[in-house]
């Protein structure tokens, strides 16, 4: 039964109880008195059976044949059945159907009569599984690096690139403001990173022609390896470059800029918030700093007397 039907089973009930009056019924139920009475009459012949629509469980008359939908299961078995990559879907069933067999049956019901006789499954497309990369167990083992464009300066000044390397095992963080994520601004913060820590086993970079590029058509024919010029200063050094393969790869070093960031902001907002609380008491009136004179450049008060004026009244 639908809640429909099942609400006025509910009120008919409190009708035959003596809790309700039918008109009192009609009302709640959003029925004319003629209507209610007439619901109560089948109430109290049938009972909640009484009350449930009289098609309800029956085919429905624009339903097709069984016959019919059997002839169509069994050529859909024969001809176009058979492993998941051989056979054919309900919308693709359809066309052939129509035009060798001349049965023509819409794709949605196709569909219902496939999955009710078990020759068709949903198939749910799934996102692909990345399995999490386990963080490395000593210091120094792999070394994140990244560049990060921001407006750190908040307008006060140009934007930039924060140079950036984490530790993978330990989060370390080792970061430098440049211009540009180029070779050199790479190369200045590897420097101070090995002038603290020592030298990194590995770098994990991304795909960016300053760390790792891919070979070109002539290359792949040679056989040859590409390598930059930060590639080349590595290799001296001992280090191994690994290029992550997706940006979720690298997230220890982008959540720590991302943090940086959140940073910057949060004490741009803190500083405006302590200026507009930031009042100072003169004469026991709260004033704003704002509202205070201006000091004139000979270092006295503008429209008044110098510093030097006032002490020397002070003193007389």
């Amino acid at each position: 039964m639908s809640s429909r039907e099942l609400e006025r089973v509910e009120v008919m009930g409190r009708v035959g109880s003596g809790e309700l009056k039918l008109s009192d019924a009609g009302v709640m139920l959003e029925l004319s008195y003629r209507q209610a009475k007439r619901l109560w009459r089948r109430y109290r012949q049938l009972g909640s059976k009484g009350l449930k629509h009289g098609n309800a469980g029956r085919p429905s008359n624009r339903s097709k044949p069984l016959k019919f939908r059997g002839r169509v299961l069994n050529l859909i078995q024969k001809k176009y059945s058979g492993s998941e990559e051989e056979r054919f879907g309900p919308t693709l069933a359809a066309e052939p159907l129509a035009e060798e067999d001349g049965i023509v049956v819409d794709h949605d019901t196709l569909r219902r009569w496939m999955l009710k006789g078990g020759l068709w499954s949903r198939q749910r497309k799934r996102k692909k599984h990345c399995q999490r990369r386990e963080r490395k167990w000593h210091f120094g083992e792999l070394v994140q690096l990244d560049g990060s464009f921001h407006d750190w300066l908040e307008a006060r000044g140009p934007r930039g690139c924060l140079m950036d390397m984490v530790d993978d095992a330990t989060s370390e963080t080792q970061a430098r403001m440049g211009k540009e994520e180029t070779i050199w601004a790479a190369a200045g913060v590897l420097r101070i990173w090995i002038g603290k820590y020592g030298v990194p086993r590995a770098l994990y970079t991304d795909w960016k022609n300053v760390y790792k590029r891919k070979a070109t058509p002539a290359e792949q024919l040679r056989g040859k390896v590409p390598v930059t010029q930060f590639g080349r200063m590595c290799q001296k050094l001992g280090i191994r470059i690994i290029a992550a393969s997706s940006p979720q790869a690298k997230g220890e070093s982008g959540a720590d800029q991302r943090c940086a960031s959140r940073s910057s902001d949060q004490e741009a907002a803190a500083e405006e918030n302590r200026w507009l609380r930031g009042r100072e008491r003169v004469s026991g009136k709260t004033v704003s700093a704002r509202a205070q004179p201006a000091l004139c450049p000979g270092g006295g008060q503008a429209g008044g007397l110098s510093r030097t004026q006032a002490d020397a009244q002070g003193t007389a």
